[in-house]
C-alpha cells in the first residue's frame, strides 16, 4: 500500500447507465503531464484493487478528474460506480503514459482520435495551454454507440471554449468532431469509416493525414487502436514515444 495514497471523492456525475465521471482530491506531491494515466482503485477485502485511469483534468488543476465506463461484473468498476462524495479512493503515486505532447514532433494539426471513455486523456490535453501553443488546429474526434454517450465531450468542449485560461485560443483552434454508430445522428459511422471515405477531412477542411504537418494521438478500444494505427501508418506517420518523438502515439495501457 506504500505506492498509493488515500484521496477523497469530491463529486460524482452519472451520464448514462454505462458512463460516469468523478473528481477526487489531488496530493500536493502528485505531478503529471496532461494526457498521462495513473493506477486508481479501491480497497477490497483489505487489498488494493487498481486499474489504469487517464487523468481527464489538466496538469494545472488542483483536483483530479476521471471518466469511467461501468462494467456490471467488472472487478473494479462494478464497485467504483457506486462511489459518492466523501468516500475514499486509492491513487497511485506515479503517473505515466504515451499520450503526451512531448512524444510528438512539432507539427501543424493535432488529431485526437477517441472512442468511448478514450476521450479522457484528451479532456486533459484540450484544457492545457501548451496544446494551443504548439498547434494551429486541434481536432478532437469522439465516437460512441449512442448520442447520449457524447454528453461528456460536448460539455467538455463548451467548458474549454469558455475557460478564461484557454478559451480564446480554443475557440479559434479546437474542432469537435462527434459521431455515433448505433442510432440516427448528425454524423454516423466509426472514425475509421469517416477517415477511409475522406469525410473527416472534407468536413473539417483539411487534406488527408500528412506526416509533414499532422500529428495524431489515438485512445479507445483495443480494436479501434489497431484500426487507427494501420491508417496513420499507411499515411506515412511513424509511432513516437517519450524517448523518441515522432508523428503519432497510441495509448498502451488504456482500454475503454
Amino acid at each position: 500500500m506504500a505506492a498509493v495514497t488515500q484521496q477523497t471523492v469530491i463529486s460524482v456525475r452519472h451520464y448514462t447507465d454505462r458512463l460516469f465521471a468523478f473528481r477526487v482530491t489531488r496530493p500536493a506531491s502528485f505531478r503529471f503531464r496532461s494526457g498521462e494515466f495513473v493506477m486508481l482503485g479501491l480497497e477490497v477485502d483489505g487489498k488494493p484493487l487498481l486499474r489504469a485511469y487517464s487523468m481527464a483534468s489538466p496538469a494545472w488543476d488542483d483536483e483530479l478528474e476521471f471518466f469511467s465506463i461501468k462494467v456490471p461484473d467488472g472487478p473494479l468498476t462494478s464497485r467504483l460506480q457506486h462511489i459518492e462524495p466523501g468516500d475514499e479512493i486509492l491513487l497511485g503515486a506515479k503517473a505515466t503514459g504515451t499520450l503526451v505532447l512531448d512524444a510528438l514532433l512539432p507539427g501543424d494539426r493535432l488529431y485526437l482520435l477517441s472512442t468511448g471513455t478514450g476521450i479522457a486523456p484528451f479532456a486533459s490535453i484540450v484544457r492545457d495551454p501548451e496544446t494551443y501553443e504548439r498547434y494551429s488546429r486541434v481536432i478532437l474526434t469522439h465516437t460512441c454507440r449512442e448520442a447520449a454517450e457524447l454528453e461528456y465531450g460536448r460539455e467538455l468542449v463548451a467548458a474549454v471554449k469558455a475557460d478564461p485560461l484557454v478559451g480564446e485560443l480554443a475557440s479559434e483552434k479546437l474542432v469537435y468532431y462527434p459521431s455515433v454508430t448505433r442510432e440516427a445522428f448528425e454524423r454516423t459511422g466509426r472514425i475509421t469509416k469517416l477517415i477511409d471515405e475522406g469525410t473527416l477531412f472534407e468536413e473539417i477542411g483539411a487534406p488527408p493525414f500528412d506526416p509533414a504537418c499532422d500529428r495524431v494521438m489515438i485512445c479507445g478500444s483495443k480494436a479501434m487502436l489497431e484500426d487507427c494505427r494501420k491508417r496513420v501508418e499507411a499515411a506515412g506517420l511513424t509511432e513516437g514515444s517519450n524517448s523518441r518523438p515522432a508523428e503519432f502515439v497510441v495509448e498502451k495501457a488504456f482500454v475503454g
